[in-house]
C-alpha cells in the first residue's frame, strides 16, 4: 500500500464500491489525493498515536460510560464541570466533553430506541405552490397554518412540505429549497404578504423582490417591540452573523466567494466595520428571522390546536450551498473542493453532482457534533416529525472533487444516529430518514435499531418481471409509506409515463429505449391494478383511492398523501431543464388551503385512511 494509500484509508477513504448495477469502481489515485485536501488533511499527517480515550463514545441517559480514565475532567453539555478518578458517574441526555490524559472523547448519551409514532397518515403539500392563479404570490407561512388547520379537520396527523432553509434573497433564482444558504435559518421569502395573480409557473425573479419590498415598508412602520429586542439579544451572535452576511450580500452578491476578500472570513474588522456602516439592514435581516420563527411557532402551534398529533412534518436538506451564509460563518465544518452526489443509478445513470458542500466527518467529530446537533435541533422547534434528506450520507458520503470522479468517505454513522436520537427525544419528535438510492449494507438495520422511519415508495416495491409488486402486510413497520415522493411523478403521471416522455424529449433518454421503458411501465402499472384490485372495493383501478387503499392497508406506521394525487394532477417531474418542474416550488396549485381541505379527494384520502385505522389524533 502507497503512502497516499494508507493516509486515505485512515481518512476512511473506501477504495472502491459497488454501483446499482452491481459493477466494483475503484477510487482513482487522483481522487483519494483531492478528497484528503477537501478534508483538509495535509500530505505530513501521520497516523494518530494511541488515545487514552476513544473520539467518542455512546451510552444511554442514566447510565455510567464504561470507560476508565485516572484522572479525567468532565465538561456537561450545560458548561457545568466535574473532575474525578476511576469510573464515570452516570450521566443525563446530552453531549458532554471528557478529557483525560490529553485527550478527548465525546460522549454521546441518547436513548437506545425511538419510540414509534402512532400508525397515522398525513399530507405532503408544496409551500411555494399553496397560492392558486387567482390569489397569486407566494405560498407563506400564514397558508402553512391554515392548511394545517384544514388537514387536521380531515384526521391528517402531519403536514409535510419542502425544506424551508434560508434562500438567497439577493438572487431570487437560486430558489431550490434543497440548495440553500443556512439550513438553522428560515426562508424569509415565506412570509406572508399580499399576492397579485400570476401565471401557472411562479417566477421567483420577480416574485422574492416584490415580497422583500413589501417587508421592508412593514419593518420601516413598526416601532419599537420590545419582543423583537428580546428574542435579538437571546439569538447572540449567531443570528448577528447571519444577518450581516444577508447585508453584506446585497452589497457584493449573493455568494462570499466572489466578495472582496477582506469579506470572506467573518472575523475581518471589515466585516465588523461593514455591520457598523449597514446597521439598519442587519436590523431588518434579523428582524425577517424574528418573524419567521414567530409565523412558524404559529404554523406548530395551530396545527396542534387543531388536533394534530405530529403537526409539521419538515425536511432537512442534505447539504448547503458552498458560499452560502452556513459555510461562511463555520467554515472549519465543511469540506471544500468536493461536493456531495451520488454515484450512477437507476434515476441518474451518469451519476449526479449536487453542488452541495459536505459536513467534514474530521471536523465534525473535533467538534463534538456540534453543527448537526444545532441544525436538528433548530428544526425539531417547530416540527413534530423531521425528514432527513439522504441519510444514506450518515453511513458515507458521496464525494465529487472538482473535476473528478467522485468517491464514498465513511462517516461515524453510530454517533450522527445518536445524535439524532438525542434531539428527537429532547423534543418528542419523530426522524424519518430518506434511505433511497444505492443503500450501503447495514444502514436500513441501524435506522431501525435507533428508531428512526425509513422511507418505502410503492412505485419501487416490486420485484420480477412482470411486476410483483409487495403486498401491504409485508411493509416494513418501522418506515413512512408514499407511492412516489416529490421529485417523481404524480400517480397520474407514473400511469402516463410522463417523466419517460419528458426525458425522451429533452434528450436524457434515446428515442429508441423509451419504447421499452414505455412498454415496462404498462407492465407496471398493470401489476399494481392486479395489486390493488383485491383492496380498492368498487374504485377504479386507475383512480388515486385504488393507490391510497393500497398505502392504508401497510403495516407501516405513517403513510403519506401527496396533495397532486389530492387534486388529481399529472405535473411534470423534476428534471434538469425542464420548465414545468416537480415538485413544483415553481408550479401554483390550483386550490389554495381552504379549497383542499375541503376537497372531496382529500376527504376521500381522509375516508380510506380512516377505514384502515389510520388517524390524526
Amino acid at each position: 500500500m502507497s503512502a497516499l494509500d494508507d493516509r486515505a484509508a485512515r481518512a476512511g477513504i473506501l477504495s472502491e464500491y459497488r454501483d446499482l448495477f452491481g459493477v466494483w469502481r475503484e477510487t482513482s489515485t487522483e481522487t483519494k489525493a483531492a478528497l484528503l485536501a477537501a478534508l483538509g488533511l495535509s500530505e505530513t499527517d501521520a497516523p494518530e498515536p494511541e488515545r487514552a480515550l476513544p473520539r467518542w463514545h455512546i451510552c444511554e441517559p442514566g447510565d455510567a460510560p464504561e470507560l476508565t480514565a485516572v484522572p479525567w475532567s468532565l465538561t456537561y453539555e450545560d458548561g457545568t464541570e466535574g473532575e474525578g478518578q476511576g469510573p464515570l458517574p452516570p450521566l443525563p441526555l446530552g453531549r458532554h466533553r471528557l478529557a483525560a490524559d490529553g485527550a478527548v472523547c465525546w460522549l454521546l448519551v441518547a436513548p437506545a430506541r425511538l419510540p414509534l409514532p402512532a400508525r397515522s397518515w398525513g399530507l405532503m403539500v408544496p409551500l411555494a405552490g399553496l397560492r392558486p392563479t387567482t390569489v397569486g404570490g407566494i405560498g407563506g407561512y400564514g397558508d402553512l397554518a391554515r392548511m394545517a388547520e384544514g388537514a387536521a379537520r380531515q384526521g391528517a396527523a402531519f403536514l409535510g412540505i419542502n425544506p424551508i432553509h434560508a434562500g438567497f434573497p439577493a438572487d431570487p433564482g437560486a430558489f431550490s429549497p434543497y440548495t440553500p444558504s443556512h439550513r438553522r435559518r428560515f426562508a424569509s421569502v415565506y412570509l406572508d404578504t399580499d399576492g397579485a395573480p400570476g401565471g401557472e409557473l411562479i417566477d421567483f425573479g420577480a416574485e422574492t423582490p416584490a415580497r422583500m419590498a413589501a417587508l421592508e415598508v412593514r419593518f420601516a412602520a413598526q416601532g419599537d417591540d420590545p419582543a423583537f429586542a428580546a428574542w435579538r439579544a437571546e439569538q447572540g451572535a449567531g443570528l448577528d452573523r447571519f444577518a450581516t452576511y444577508q447585508a453584506l450580500s446585497e452589497r457584493f452578491g449573493a455568494y462570499w466567494d466572489t466578495w472582496p476578500v477582506a469579506y470572506q472570513t467573518p472575523d475581518d474588522p471589515k466585516v465588523a466595520q461593514a455591520a457598523r456602516e449597514m446597521a439598519d439592514r442587519v436590523d431588518f435581516h434579523a428582524w425577517l428571522q424574528f418573524q419567521a420563527e414567530t409565523a412558524l411557532s404559529s404554523a406548530r402551534d395551530r396545527a396542534a390546536g387543531a388536533g394534530m398529533a405530529l403537526g409539521l412534518y419538515l425536511d432537512l436538506a442534505v447539504g448547503t450551498h458552498p458560499h452560502g451564509a452556513e459555510t461562511w460563518e463555520d467554515r472549519d465544518t465543511f469540506a471544500f473542493g468536493a461536493s456531495l452526489g451520488a454515484p450512477p443509478d437507476a434515476f441518474a445513470p451518469q451519476g449526479q453532482n449536487w453542488q452541495l458542500a459536505p459536513f467534514n466527518p474530521v471536523k465534525l467529530i473535533d467538534t463534538g457534533f456540534e453543527a448537526l446537533a444545532a441544525t436538528l435541533r433548530q428544526q425539531l422547534r417547530f416540527a413534530g416529525a423531521l425528514r432527513i434528506d439522504h441519510i444514506l450520507g450518515f453511513e458515507r458520503a458521496y464525494l465529487v472533487p472538482d473535476g473528478l470522479p467522485g468517491a464514498y468517505v465513511q462517516m461515524p454513522r453510530d454517533a450522527m444516529l445518536a445524535v439524532a436520537r438525542i434531539e428527537a427525544a429532547r423534543a418528542g419528535a419523530v426522524i424519518v430518514g430518506e434511505d433511497l438510492g444505492v443503500i450501503p449494507d447495514g444502514l436500513q438495520q441501524a435506522l431501525q435499531d435507533s428508531g428512526i422511519l425509513g422511507c418505502r415508495l410503492a412505485c419501487f416495491e416490486h420485484r420480477e418481471d412482470p411486476p410483483v409488486f409487495k403486498r401491504p402486510e409485508n411493509y416494513d413497520e418501522s418506515v413512512i409509506a408514499s407511492f412516489t415522493t416529490h421529485d417523481l411523478p404524480t400517480w397520474k403521471g407514473w400511469r402516463e409515463g410522463r417523466e419517460i416522455s419528458v426525458r425522451r424529449d429533452i434528450g436524457l433518454t434515446p428515442p429508441e429505449h423509451a419504447q421499452g421503458m414505455f412498454d415496462w411501465r404498462g407492465r407496471e402499472v398493470s401489476g399494481f391494478d392486479w395489486l390493488s384490485g383485491q383492496f380498492r372495493g368498487d374504485a377504479p383501478p386507475e383512480s388515486a383511492e385504488a393507490m391510497w387503499s393500497v398505502l392504508a392497508a401497510t403495516r407501516s406506521r405513517l403513510v403519506s398523501v401527496q396533495v397532486e394525487d389530492v387534486l388529481g394532477l399529472s405535473a411534470q417531474p423534476n428534471l434538469p431543464g425542464t420548465v414545468t418542474e416537480y415538485p413544483n416550488w415553481r408550479q401554483r396549485l390550483p386550490a389554495g388551503p381552504d379549497e383542499i381541505a375541503a376537497s372531496e379527494g382529500l376527504s376521500s384520502a381522509a375516508r380510506i385512511m380512516g377505514d384502515a385505522g389510520r388517524t390524526g389524533t
